[in-house]
């Protein structure tokens, strides 16, 4: 009897980065200490951008490997070359600040390059244990990265935070999965999908499977900081080094709402009925949470985390629509939440006065007779996240909304328009401190290094020519939305 060999060449991607993260390590251990954080960092955003490749080469035709473990198709194709973009941004954005806060340690990059390996791990699962295995490959670097100022209180309170609900979200989802394997025989999502869509019987929707399902999706929100599982989110946000915030809040968002989805609407796509109403309730809690509780928040970063709970509200709209139009919104809205997360901490790094980090709003007050173009930049971005149109955030909720319309969930849409504009008045704030109010102190420390330019200018470009471009974004989405129904 022969041993048959996995597959290996569907996991490349993944399997270049483990082996090019090792590699960074050995190069940073060898190098001088002065030189070897920003070499190792360079490397490894030409590592990602490899990966982006490797990716688009080997990923598109559907694919299941590693013994049923590890699936490649479109749709996986489409996150994983989003994770890949937020994390090669975020390791450009942390150049300067890591030198700047003396914190530049080669080991940062190697830590992201890790986490983005179980993220990409987490896009191809096809079974609850490989599901498992990716978050917490992805987790154990996150909580590192989050106390990676080893010497600010507040950063390690955000490792020590993150590190201890992360368990208990990871138990949530470890119950959950046990009993979908206990009731329904299988952890494997094309045999649950089988077995649920082709009449496996009274047990396949036994209550005992339910409520399995139901903590796995509690696991998979706590991931993705919805309410009622949101508590981390802003003490993380605060308290962690903001290159690594601005790396939470986008790369480990996309990977578990792609794990979300996956999750939901293939294995478990015949009970509709019974999740569309846990993830209606976790989309309304966050966006009425994220709208409000944003108000009164005088630090930036916690309103950036408040903002980020309301805006996976928003994209969870789409997963509870269950259907392709929900599921290619979400997809969008995803790649333009991430450019649009990453300008805004690419102006949030900007705001430095003496040497210092500042992170109070009222700092940006007469930003724009100081610093006009950053201003500008920080006004798209704002103007986007409020969902004004033409700029891409207003086209990211009118999909996610339409999709909500077309699956006759009228509240739903009701409630999103609502808080969108209740959101508005704190993103329409920052504005107004910018080019209504008196400067405050002295002007940001200038100039704007090249790298953070760099990432502005970009991120800002897709936000403002999406709606005369959105070809690259909506026809990919198209494709990736295909793989999942491709009925």
């Amino acid at each position: 009897m022969s041993l048959e060999l996995p597959n290996f060449l569907s996991a490349l991607p993944e399997i270049f980065l483990a082996a090019s993260a090792m590699l960074l390590l050995l190069i940073g251990v060898f190098q001088r200490e002065e030189h070897a954080a920003r070499e190792v960092s360079w490397l490894a955003v030409i590592v990602l951008l490899i990966a982006v490749a490797l990716v688009a080469t080997f990923g598109f035709e559907r694919q299941v490997s590693l013994y049923g473990l590890f699936v490649t198709d479109g749709f996986a194709v489409f996150m994983k070359i989003l994770v890949l973009i937020g994390a090669a941004l975020s390791i450009v954005l942390s150049l300067r600040f890591n030198e700047r806060e003396r914190i530049a340690r080669f080991e940062y990059p190697v830590l992201v390059l890790l986490s983005t390996t179980g993220m990409m791990v987490m896009i191809s699962a096809n079974d609850l244990i490989s599901l498992y295995i990716g978050l917490e490959l992805q987790n154990l670097a996150l909580y590192v990265l989050a106390s990676f100022q080893r010497d600010a209180v507040r950063s390690t309170e955000a490792g020590l935070k993150y590190f201890v609900l992360g368990a208990l979200s990871s138990g949530m989802l470890l119950y959950g999965a046990s009993m979908v394997y206990g009731f329904a025989g299988s952890t494997n999502f094309d045999t649950l999908a089988h077995s649920l869509g082709g009449g496996g019987g009274d047990a396949s929707y036994s209550i005992g499977l339910i409520i399995g399902v139901v903590f796995v999706a509690v696991g998979l929100a706590f991931k993705v900081s919805a309410v009622p599982f949101h508590m981390w989110t802003p003490d993380v946000y605060e308290g962690a080094p903001t290159p690594a915030t601005a790396f939470f809040s986008v790369a480990p968002k996309v990977a578990a709402m792609a794990l979300f989805i996956r999750v939901m609407i293939y294995p478990f796509g015949d009970l509709l009925e019974q999740w569309r109403q846990i993830i209606w309730f976790i989309s309304v809690a966050s966006m009425l949470l994220g709208s409000f509780a944003a108000i009164n928040q005088t630090n930036i970063k916690r309103l950036m985390a408040y903002s980020s709970i309301g805006h996976v509200g928003y994209a969870l709209i789409g997963l509870a629509a269950g259907s392709e139009a929900g599921v290619r919104g979400i997809l969008i809205y995803l790649a333009i939440y991430l450019f649009m997360n990453v300008g805004t901490f690419a102006v949030i790094l900007c705001m430095r006065r003496q040497g210092r980090m500042v992170e109070r709003i009222d700092d940006l007050a007469g930003l724009s007779r100081s610093q006009p173009l950053l201003a500008a930049a920080l006004f798209i971005f704002m103007f986007s996240m409020a969902g004004i149109p033409p700029l891409a955030g207003f086209f990211a909720k009118f999909y996610v909304f339409m999709a909500a319309i077309e699956a006759r969930l009228f509240v739903l849409a009701v409630i999103g328009v609502v808080t969108s504009v209740v959101g508005a008045y704190y993103y329409l704030r920052i504005v107004k401190l910018m080019y209504f109010d008196e400067p405050v102190g002295a002007p940001f420390d200038g100039p704007i290094g090249a790298e953070v330019k760099a990432v502005l200018v970009l991120s800002a470009v897709v936000i403002l020519f999406f709606f005369i471009f959105p070809g690259p974004i909506s026809g990919a989405a198209d494709a990736a939305t295909a793989a999942l129904f491709p009925g």
